[in-house]
Formats: structure tokens, sequence, C-alpha cells
């Protein structure tokens, strides 16, 4: 029973992550928001018991490429949208 109830909660904090990325305009909130996401699946894939895809999940998804979009991020406008505003 606590497992289920684990598994809701990131589930629903992936969700909410996810929208959180798509939704948000600065660049930067949602690479941060991406390295919230990556960190919650990592969670996941530990309470599933895939010890070595989390650890993988964690130190690149989460860590390496939420610091390569933040490095990227900081050459550009920081702003989202159309090529032509």
């Amino acid at each position: 029973m606590i497992e289920l109830a684990i598994h809701i909660l990131l589930v629903t904090g992936l969700v909410i992550s996810a929208c959180m990325v798509w939704y948000m305009d600065d660049l930067i909130s949602a690479a941060i928001a991406f390295g919230a996401f990556s960190f919650l699946l990592s969670l996941e894939f530990l309470v599933l018991q895939a010890p070595d895809v989390a650890i993988a999940e964690a130190g690149i998804g989460a860590g390496l490429t939420t610091a390569i979009f933040v490095i990227a991020i900081r050459g550009t406008d920081k702003k989202g949208g159309d090529a032509s505003d």
C-alpha cells in the first residue's frame, strides 16, 4: 500500500514537472524543471528496483544534461518562442 502511494506521488510529480517544462517561457526555469523531472524519474526507477538505471538517469539526466542546457541557454536571450519575435 505504501509503495502504491509512492508511485502515485512520483507520477503526479512527473506530470506536474513535465507541464512546467512545457508552459514556462523562461528557458532557465524550464531547464531546472527538466532537471526536476529527470530526478523524479530516477526516483521512480529506484522504486521499481532498477538502481543501475536510476543512477544513470540521476547522473546524466538530472545532472549533466541540465548543466549543459543551462550553459547553452546562457548564450541566448533566455526567452522561448518563435524565431520571428
